[in-house]
């Protein structure tokens, strides 16, 4: 038998994913799986972006630069002038595959082994995953329902701000509870990193997607942190276009982007048809971007209304993105979870969440919750929250809790 490494052994398994093979068998069972588990929109694709694809004249499907092609990165330029950074150029931009190789390439820029990122939690499962490659340690600063998620006391960053922390990492608005930073959180942690000299990357793929008449704040929006800052962008949610893997790195920092630079020529280069799509979508894209954050905002007002009116569950209500995070009446939501898919249906139909312990550093913190995405359209948000209802019923009764 071949060896396999210990990097591969201690990578952390999906929360989102792992249940895929108990869904499977529910299917193959004849029962209808409605998936609230994974953040993989129903919204239909701008039209722009297919049509480029199915226009393309090229003869020849070259590599594209290792920084992304001048066209698409000038979409971007574009782009962020239109937020407001009219610094920006080009040559800020480096294309990845996805926002997930962005933040792999800021890891890697920035951290070397042992080295370690704060991330506040609950947080994006995968972030375990990308810093665990790199064998870089998260120390995580909690978060908890009762206050929305909000971002933790700043004294509790300062207290875990060791010789070895190289970055904070943050997710705005957030995947998996939906929250949005104010100006006054943002402010705090940009005068914590310039104390200590440190990164904010910030994750900001949701950007275009927060409700209530909120406005996102973008990291960006603090000039001090010039040398200090790291955005992570993607068009996956944007666009609903999640598999065309484009997303970008961007940083006014020459040191940063140069550094980051000899990975992204190591890779090659970004997928060359994910630029096109991309480079179309940003043209126009206005009337798209207004009609899916209008169609979101009901669909979490559906959703989490719902889910509040179950008793026991507890929602707070999100302010971006498109999921939530519920506190359910259980005694193991990842039990529950694998319970639904195997041993429960209503009317031959059932409901898949994530766990909401594997976003947390402790599994135990999360042991209660469970993410739900609201990406499914409002009858079939519906018809889960109807499921959801009856089987805590009878999940309750056959444990006797």
């Amino acid at each position: 038998m071949p060896n396999i490494s210990n990097r591969a052994l201690h990578m952390p398994p999906s929360p989102v994913r792992k249940l895929v093979p108990f869904a499977l068998q529910a299917k193959q069972k004849g029962i209808k799986v409605y998936h609230l588990n994974i953040g993989q929109p129903d919204i239909e694709t701008p039209e722009t972006a297919l049509n480029a694809l199915k226009n393309i004249d090229l003869k020849v499907l070259e590599y594209a630069l290792s920084e992304g092609n001048i066209e698409y990165r000038k979409a971007l330029t574009e782009y962020y002038h239109s937020l407001g950074f009219s610094d920006l150029t080009p040559d800020n931009f480096i294309v990845t595959n996805g926002g997930s190789e962005a933040l792999n390439f800021a890891i890697s820029t920035l951290c070397d082994e042992g080295d370690e990122v704060i991330i506040p939690e609950p947080y994006y499962a995968n972030y375990n995953g990308f810093t665990s490659t790199f064998d870089v340690n998260v120390v995580a600063v909690s978060s908890t329902i009762d206050t929305g998620f909000a971002l933790p006391p700043i004294e509790e960053f300062e207290k875990k701000i060791t010789e070895k922390t190289r970055a904070i990492v943050i997710c705005n608005p957030g995947n998996p509870t939906g929250y949005l930073y104010t100006r006054e959180e943002l402010q705090k942690l940009a005068d914590i990193a310039l104390k200590y000299d440190i990164v904010i990357i910030s994750d900001e793929v949701y950007r275009e997607y927060v409700y209530d008449g909120k406005q996102q704040i973008s990291m960006l929006d603090f000039p001090e942190l010039a040398e200090n800052c790291i955005i992570i962008d993607s068009e996956s949610k944007r666009y609903s276009m999640c598999g065309v893997r484009i997303g970008c790195m961007v940083t006014r920092s020459s040191k940063i982007r140069n550094a980051a630079m000899l990975f992204a020529q190591a890779r090659l280069s970004p997928v060359l048809l994910g630029q096109i799509a991309a480079t179309a979508a940003h043209q126009n894209d206005g009337p798209y971007i207004r009609a899916v954050r209008e169609e979101y905002t009901h669909r979490r007002n559906v959703l989490v209304d719902l889910l509040n009116a179950i008793p026991g569950v507890i929602c707070p209500k999100p302010r971006g993105a498109f999921y939530c995070v519920a506190e359910l009446p259980v005694d193991d939501t990842e039990k529950f979870a694998q319970w639904l898919l195997e041993k429960y249906s209503l009317n031959n139909e059932t409901i898949m969440v994530a766990p909401a312990g594997g976003f947390y550093s402790d599994p135990e913190l999360g042991k209660k919750q469970v993410r739900i995405a609201y990406v499914l359209k409002e009858e079939d948000l519906k018809r889960s929250a109807e499921i959801l209802k009856e089987a805590l019923k009878k999940y309750r009764e056959e444990f006797s809790l």
